[in-house]
Parts: C-alpha cells; sequence; structure tokens
C-alpha cells in the first residue's frame, strides 16, 4: 500500500510543479490554487508512505521519477528541452533508484 501512497505522492508532486510553471509566478488563480492544492496532496501521500519506507529511499524514488516526469511534461507542453548532461545525469539518478530497490535491504519487498 505504501507504493501506491508514493505513486500519488509523485502525481500530485507532477501536477503542482506542471500547475507552477502554468502559473507564470504565481500571477494566475487557477494554477496556483493547483500548485497548493496538488503540492497538500503530495505531502500528505509522502507523509503515509513513511511509515514502511525509510524517508531517504522513499524521497529518492519520489525525486527520481518526478524529474523524470516533469521534464516530460516541460518538452512535450513547454517545448523545454534537455541536453546531453541533463540527460545523462538523470539516466544515473533513475539507475540509482534501481539499485536501491533492488540490492538495498532497507526497500520492503
Amino acid at each position: 500500500m505504501e507504493y501506491l501512497f508514493l505513486a500519488i505522492a509523485i502525481i500530485a508532486e507532477v501536477i503542482g510543479t506542471t500547475a507552477l510553471t502554468a502559473s507564470q509566478r504565481m500571477t494566475k488563480p487557477g494554477p496556483a490554487f493547483i500548485v497548493v492544492v496538488a503540492y497538500c496532496v503530495a505531502f500528505y501521500f509522502l507523509s503515509l508512505t513513511l511509515g514502511k519506507i525509510p524517508t531517504g529511499v522513499a524521497y529518492a524514488i519520489w525525486s527520481a521519477c518526478g524529474i523524470v516526469l516533469i521534464s516530460l511534461l516541460g518538452y512535450f507542453f513547454f517545448k523545454q528541452t534537455l541536453d546531453t548532461p541533463a540527460l545523462v545525469g538523470m539516466t544515473l539518478i533513475i539507475a540509482g533508484v534501481v539499485v536501491i530497490n533492488v540490492f538495498s535491504t532497507s526497500v520492503p519487498h
């Protein structure tokens, strides 16, 4: 169940961050409202994961998934591009999360 909560937290954070870009420095009320609500939902569901998943591991997964999803949304909706070093860095972050999930005894299986 903790991984479901973590997935909800990730999705809410991605929605909030996407709305943050759309809010144009929090000057557009609709997207600004979405930012606040989405971040509240994200942190609430992240907190629910911390009973079973260590904070560092949960945050690593949350961050890595968020980076990839935000980058994809930025590319498709805001025409933002990434250079090769950025893509290599994101790949290393994802590899780190895979290593944590596959090899760490800190992660519940």
